[in-house]
């Protein structure tokens, strides 16, 4: 059974706790760092979702997914989509988006956090979509991004899964024209990119953009 946006209870952090830690806007690659003090024990709390929504008191971690294919004729490809209308975050609605992911909720909850984030993002991609192919899976840095109103109360974790073939398929109606695209034509379009995916292109796939 879902649970309601009023109803869920989701994994926080203080966000003057990530100041603390060192604060960016934008990327950064400094993984271990931040990981390793965001997710102890005495810094992480599961609060009302609806709350904290609103709240710039704290940071809701979001694993952000995304699926590169390198195509040995046309290069590096993105998984993306447009987000519908039923996904859970109406403020990025018909936005494009490179990342797959979601809150981690208190029924992910296991004995450590770390174990809880992994419960989490295994849970988020095996609703959102089907993977049909080998991967390997990184974690390769974090987003904040307090110039929007969904990045203030927000701070994602970014994972690249390579796969090995592009075999990986929508599992929900809401995330239309859902299927793999170049790094080029994700550039082309990255004025429709929802801001964390804008940020991703940017810092991760830079060679692969215009020139100019």
């Amino acid at each position: 059974m879902s649970i309601s946006v009023s109803e869920e209870h989701v994994l926080v952090v203080p966000t003057e706790r990530f100041h603390a830690v060192g604060y960016f806007q934008g990327f950064s690659r400094d993984v271990e760092r931040y990981m390793k003090e965001l997710l102890q024990e005495s810094h992480t709390s599961y609060r009302p979702r609806a709350l904290m929504e609103q709240d710039p008191g704290f940071k809701q971690l979001i694993p952000y997914v995304l699926f590169v294919y390198r195509d040995p004729q046309q290069g590096t490809q993105l998984f993306q989509y447009v987000r519908g209308k039923g996904q859970g975050e109406q403020r990025l609605h018909a936005k494009r988006s490179l990342g797959v992911g979601g809150h981690i909720s208190i029924t992910d909850a296991s004995h450590t956090t770390h174990r809880t984030y992994q419960e989490g993002m295994r849970r988020e991609l095996e609703e959102e979509v089907r993977i049909l192919t080998e991967y390997r899976e990184q974690c390769v840095g974090l987003i904040n991004d307090d110039e929007t109103e969904v990045g203030r109360v927000h701070l994602g974790v970014v994972h690249l899964l390579e796969v090995e073939t592009p075999e990986v398929f929508s599992n929900e109606t809401d995330l239309l024209e859902a299927g793999f695209r170049s790094v080029s034509a994700l550039w082309e379009q990255r004025a429709s990119l929802e801001s964390w995916s804008r940020i991703c292109l940017e810092a991760l796939f830079p060679v692969e953009g215009p020139s100019a």
